[in-house]
């Protein structure tokens, strides 16, 4: 069947007339000829449709349905005579319409997500140990909670999304991770910020088009913050070196050294290199701070009985604390895990993170001052002086601040 019938709009001669074409399968396909080349599908044509609706069916066109579509597209084509009729009316909106589906494509890619996984990448590249506490979070607190949030784009985050976030985490008594959440969230999206006048920061924060920090427009939960004030006393550090000094086996050697150099911070010990070991000090690194800056070289004296311990580990692959011959450091979980199997029920309340804290009590009560103490335990190194001028290394006091560490622990037995 191929027919066609005078749009009524148009006077004859005008070339412009509605068409019908039998398709293969029975249908019939409906078009609206506007000139010897130009044609365009009005739809498929529906027998059953009422005779006077003006509106398409659910199965199609009615004749009077198809002659009102005829009209509205001959308006159109009428309105664009100067400019390419419907003809470019049709590319235009075609090229409107690739145009939106290439921005939703690229908005996709775009997402909280994409820029947490950025900014984890960029701890990672910085050599920041927390970009695995910030994945871990991010795809716990975020992702597997929050899964639409996370497939949005990161540009329509708000605080109070943020927020939602937080108190779902402060309700599940995890005050502590919620703090973490925002802090890591806040760095992200200041990146996505600083990337416009920073060019340290990668490119690839640019493609989100952040304009405002939503997690900056949060408060944290200061209560949630507070250090452990429950340093371990003097007796309890004997009792813990008697616990751990006579103990053979690596465990008990890395534990000592832990002590012994003043109770460095568990996530940098843990990756100390071979290559960072010397005759008379140890080389960590300190990922605190500024994110930009990069990790900050920390040296640490070694007195004689951690050198001695260090001495009786085998040296093989490329880390000094190991359970797979140097190719891996050992993790937090596992220095800490040793700690507790040796102390058992002796101190109580232990923690391995209470060494720190009862170091530095104890140094201060030998009359160590504050800022050698800093210097020691790699803390409280912030401001001008410190970053610009103090080049002193530290070192013959720090060790004399180790050696009366000893005198106070070591020589109890």
């Amino acid at each position: 069947m191929n027919g066609s019938a005078r749009d009524p709009a148009h006077p004859p001669g005008s070339r412009r007339a509605l068409q019908a074409r039998k398709l293969a399968n029975g249908a019939v396909q409906l078009y609206w000829r506007y000139s010897y080349a130009g044609k365009t599908s009005i739809g498929v044509y529906d027998p059953t449709a009422p005779p006077k609706k003006l509106q398409p069916t659910v199965r199609g066109y009615g004749i009077v349905a198809a002659l009102e579509r005829c009209r509205a597209l001959a308006e159109v084509h009428v309105e664009r005579a100067d400019t390419g009729g419907l003809q470019e009316a049709k590319a235009e909106t075609r090229k409107a319409f690739l145009a939106k589906k290439s921005e939703e494509a690229e908005k996709s890619t775009r997402t909280l997500e994409k820029l947490l996984e950025t900014y984890v990448e960029y701890l990672k590249a910085q050599g920041r140990r927390s970009h695995v506490d910030a994945q871990g979070i991010f795809q716990k607190h975020v992702m597997e909670a929050w899964p639409a949030v996370a497939k949005a784009p990161a540009v329509d985050l708000t605080p109070d999304q943020v927020l939602d976030m937080l108190r779902r985490l402060i309700e599940s008594g995890k005050g502590r991770t919620a703090n973490k959440l925002r802090s890591y969230l806040r760095a992200a999206y200041q990146c996505a910020l600083d990337v416009r006048t920073l060019a340290a920061i990668p490119v690839a924060f640019k493609t989100f088009g952040v304009v405002f920090n939503p997690a900056a427009q949060t408060r944290r939960s200061p209560q949630f913050d507070r250090a452990d004030k429950r340093p371990l006393t003097l007796e309890e550090l004997k009792r813990y070196w008697n616990l751990i000094a006579a103990r053979p086996g690596p465990e008990a050697a890395a534990l000592r050294l832990h002590l012994l150099t003043g109770g460095q911070r568990i996530e940098q010990f843990i990756r100390l290199r071979w290559a960072d070991v010397g005759e008379d000090s140890i080389r960590l690194f300190d990922g605190k701070g500024r994110p930009s800056q990069g990790p900050r070289p920390h040296q640490v004296p070694l007195v004689p009985p951690a050198a001695i311990d260090l001495k009786q580990l085998a040296r093989e692959g490329e880390y000094v604390f190991s359970t797979t011959h140097g190719k891996k450091p050992i993790s937090a979980r596992t220095l800490t895990g040793w700690a507790h199997e040796i102390v058992g029920s002796e101190i109580e309340s232990f923690q391995l993170k209470r060494i720190r804290s009862g170091v530095e009590t104890l140094l201060a009560r030998e009359g160590v001052g504050r800022e050698v103490r800093g210097h020691l335990q790699s803390h409280g190194l912030t401001g001008v002086q410190n970053r610009h001028y103090d080049g002193h290394d530290y070192l013959p006091e720090k060790r004399r601040a180790l050696e009366l560490l000893c005198l106070a622990t070591c020589k109890a037995q």
